[in-house]
């Protein structure tokens, strides 16, 4: 059984037909690339994966379980966590503070915290201890260690993006999607990613499903690519065969009967 499954989702919003009954699986401890042009459906496809978007008919299923039967608040129980193409952290606060909020449905939500912060038991500073250690990790992870306690604000944006990825991986999710991880960076920094993914893959076991459009960097650290366009999937494979896929370079250069 895949760890990801998505079957026939179709997206309308009004008279735009935004995914087109879209299918397809990513395997357990793999890296998947979805790629497209601007406007195929991508990032509607990652918000209909944590319930953003309702869908007009289809499913996904992650470990044979329903997404659509859960809450949005509830997915990252599953084993499902997601960075955003625009950064969305607490400016306000510092940067182990952004991260221990991929903690919060672990620990406040937990009844053990919650009995014993209505007590003042011991047990809430273990808790807290221990929340703080596994933030610290992920953060010095992306290297990041060193500015655990500044703030948010006034950092640069590569910081940021490392700042969103270590409250991701502090969920110690099964399957991380990450919307356009690449963008805004610069050529030594996405040089960096690649490596980054590479051993968050091998030492967190995880899988991930990456959007982007720096194409350098999906085909050397994917497995499969899956291509979009105008909603529909017009290719899926290696990276080699994705990329020489005719229907592909039409969509990209917009020379095909899909050109804009």
């Amino acid at each position: 059984m895949p760890l990801l499954s998505v079957k026939d989702i179709t997206v309308r919003f009004g008279g735009i037909l935004a995914l087109d009954e879209v299918s397809f699986d990513v395997e357990d401890h793999s890296i998947v690339g979805l790629i497209g042009p601007n406007g195929a459906g991508k990032t509607t496809l990652f918000n209909v994966m944590t319930r953003v978007y309702t869908p007009q008919s289809g499913d996904v299923q992650l470990a044979g379980t329903s997404l659509l039967s859960r809450r949005p608040d509830r997915i990252i129980n599953l084993g499902l966590a997601r960075t955003f193409q625009n950064v969305e952290l607490f400016s306000r606060m510092t940067v182990l503070e952004n991260v221990l909020v991929g903690l919060h449905h672990k620990v406040v939500t937990g009844a053990g915290y919650l009995i014993g912060a209505a007590l003042g038991l011991p047990n809430v500073r273990r808790i807290e201890a221990d929340a703080r250690r596994q933030a610290m990790e992920a953060i010095d992870y992306v290297g990041l260690s060193s500015q655990a306690d500044r703030p948010i604000a006034g950092l640069s944006f590569g910081t940021l993006k490392a700042v969103e990825l270590a409250r991701a991986l502090v969920c110690r999710p099964r399957l991380l999607l990450l919307d356009e991880p690449a963008g805004g960076l610069n050529h030594d920094e996405v040089g960096h990613l690649v490596d980054l993914f590479k051993n968050i893959h091998r030492d967190y076991q995880m899988t991930l499903l990456v959007v982007e459009h720096h194409m350098n960097l999906v085909m050397r650290v994917s497995d499969r690519v899956i291509c979009l366009d105008f909603g529909r999937k017009i290719a899926e494979g290696t990276p080699r065969e994705v990329q020489a896929d005719k229907r592909v370079i039409d969509a990209y250069l917009g020379t095909g009967d899909g050109a804009a």
